[in-house]
Formats: structure tokens, C-alpha cells, sequence
């Protein structure tokens, strides 16, 4: 038995983010706040194993909500929503954009058309304060479409997930916490 199929795919995703994805040292983070590290899920995610890992769990978790389309706000749910096409979620992908686009179709949702009765999976790399996935569920319900769940990679533990659980009024789930990616982090205990 291969040593990728003796641990899960969680377990697996968490090891890719604390080799990959730790950043330590002073950052400035999306929602403006400064800190002694950062996650950078795409750095893990975007490797073969760190992207098989979570195909796997975007996909079970896409399944588990009888979601039929899995997006976010571009970037940070870009490689996600990819992840869950190819763990053999039967969704469409979306990508939010953060304005809406001049030309072309002038479309602020990317992807093939939602349907109204579509059941949208809000996803998102790391999640602070929860800001830009609020802004993301809040376009999907502008252009009319529910939301059945919001899922992130990482939870920094900042107060983002209950904002986002408040704003979506859909459960949020945290594939990892930054206390499993960093356990040793300086503000633990604060």
C-alpha cells in the first residue's frame, strides 16, 4: 500500500499546506490587517498532490450539499471550483468577478449560465474576516441564485467564518484551521 493511500486526503491536504503554503514573517493580509504569517493555499494547491487532496474533499463536500455549482470570488476560488470538476463533482464551475466586466458580455459571473434553480457552493482559499467570500455570496444572490454552503481551505480562526455563516445563512465548513497548519503560531493563545 502506497503512503498516499494509508492517510486521507485531509490529512494529505494539511501536510501540502504547512510544507507549501506557510509563509512566516510580516504580511499584509486582503482585508488590510497585518501578520506574522500567511497561508498561501495556492502554493500547495496547485501541485499535484495538494490538488488531488482537495479534489477529493471539494468534491464530497459539493456531493453532501447537492450542489450543482461550485465558485467564488476570482483567485482564491478559481482553483477550487476546478478542484471539484476534477474529483467528479457533477457542478458547474463559476468565477465572481469583482466588478462587473466592459465588454464582451459584461457578465460579474463567469462560467457556464446558472440556472435559477441552481444550488451554488461558495468556496475560498483562506479565510480572515471573511470579506470577499461575503462579497462573493452576495453576487450569487444579486443574479438570483441560492446558496447551500460556503467551504473554505483554511480558517485563520479570526472571526471570518461566523461573518460568513451570518451573511450566507448556509453552513460553513473549514477543510483545515490554521491551528492544524501552523500549530506553533506566536498568536495562539492570544
Amino acid at each position: 500500500m502506497s503512503l498516499g493511500a494509508q492517510t486521507t486526503a485531509r490529512e494529505r491536504l494539511v501536510a501540502e499546506l504547512r510544507e507549501q503554503a506557510l509563509v512566516i514573517g510580516e504580511v499584509v493580509l486582503t482585508s488590510g490587517r497585518k501578520a506574522q504569517y500567511l497561508v498561501d493555499a495556492k502554493r500547495a494547491i496547485l501541485r499535484p498532490a495538494g490538488f488531488l487532496a482537495l479534489a477529493e474533499l471539494v468534491a464530497a463536500q459539493a456531493r453532501e450539499w447537492d450542489a450543482t455549482a461550485v465558485g467564488g470570488m476570482t483567485m482564491g476560488a478559481d482553483p477550487i471550483a476546478c478542484a471539484a470538476l476534477a474529483g467528479g463533482a457533477e457542478v458547474k464551475a463559476f468565477f465572481v468577478r469583482k466588478e462587473v466586466k466592459g465588454h464582451g458580455l459584461s457578465r460579474r459571473i463567469e462560467g457556464p449560465a446558472l440556472a435559477p434553480e441552481d444550488r451554488c457552493m461558495v468556496v475560498e482559499d483562506v479565510v480572515t474576516t471573511g470579506g470577499s467570500t461575503i462579497r462573493a455570496i452576495e453576487a450569487v444572490r444579486e443574479e438570483g441564485h441560492q446558496v447551500c454552503g460556503v467551504l473554505a481551505i483554511c480558517d485563520r480562526l479570526a472571526g471570518g467564518a461566523e461573518a460568513i455563516e451570518r451573511a450566507a445563512a448556509a453552513p460553513f465548513v473549514a477543510l483545515t484551521t490554521i491551528d492544524e497548519v501552523y500549530p506553533e503560531r506566536p498568536d495562539r493563545d492570544l
